[in-house]
């Protein structure tokens, strides 16, 4: 059995994995779904991706985690992209739900469609905290397009503004393109959260990994909402040794 440390992406806590840690834990395995630093409603969102990692590497350690299979969402790839420099003797396997591998010295806005970091300028520089909330019509149809209206709403309702400052911050990552980490890369065929083509999560961003695990699967970007039963399902198959 395994011990998973699932990493939430942009706009998203950790209690958005419940249904999918229920699964996992269901099947056996041991499950831990911190929060990155900054999210959540009603917290600072004046943080930055150092301060993030440090966060979190101070909660693993703190848990004594051993032997995970560290599994990141979306922006979620870029903090364990981090965490496999920090803390390598931790990790069995890196997991990277359609996530981002940023290249070596980039933000993740540099590896976003020039019109979205045009409207997080824009969303950022209009908020009375620097933060970004994602505009509904854009979760609706690029996010969570495999969902029903009302699954829709309500899930975006659950979530809130992202610090932005981290999307900004340029990360070296020279130490995680050099690790012998074991890769996967899980890739939803419905994804259009990045547009299909130029911008793709696959084979874009997993073909970044080298040597890699690829494992697919019908949805969306969101389907721990939409169906976190597969979701577990291919986590786990992704995770195996």
């Amino acid at each position: 059995m395994s011990k998973f440390v699932l990493i939430h992406g942009s706009w998203h806590t950790g209690e958005h994995w419940a249904p999918v840690a229920k699964r996992l834990e269901q099947q056996g395995h041991s499950v831990v779904t911190p929060t990155v630093l900054g999210h959540g409603k009603g917290v600072d969102k004046r943080v930055n991706h150092a301060q993030q990692v440090d966060d979190l590497v101070a909660q693993l350690v703190k848990a004594d985690l051993r032997d995970v299979v560290l599994v990141g969402h979306s922006y979620g790839g870029t903090i364990i992209a981090r965490l496999a420099e920090e803390i390598p003797d931790r990790i069995r396997r890196l997991v990277f739900w359609n996530a981002f591998v940023p290249q070596p010295g980039h933000s993740l806005n540099d590896e976003v469609p020039p019109h979205y970091r045009a409207l997080f300028d824009q969303i950022s520089a209009a908020s009375p905290d620097g933060s970004v909330m994602l505009p509904y019509p854009i979760w609706r149809e690029a996010f969570i397009n495999d969902a029903d209206e009302a699954l829709a709403r309500s899930s975006y309702d659950s979530l809130s503004p992202e610090p932005y400052q981290p999307f900004l911050d340029k990360l070296d990552l020279a130490r995680f393109y050099a690790t012998a980490i074991p890769k996967s890369y899980l890739n939803c065929t419905e994804d259009t959260a990045l547009p299909h083509g130029e911008w793709s999560w696959h084979p874009r961003m997993s073909s970044r990994l080298g040597l890699f695990r690829l494992v697919q699967m019908p949805g969306s970007h969101e389907v721990l909402f939409t169906n976190p039963a597969a979701l577990a399902d291919k986590l786990i198959e992704a995770g195996r040794d």
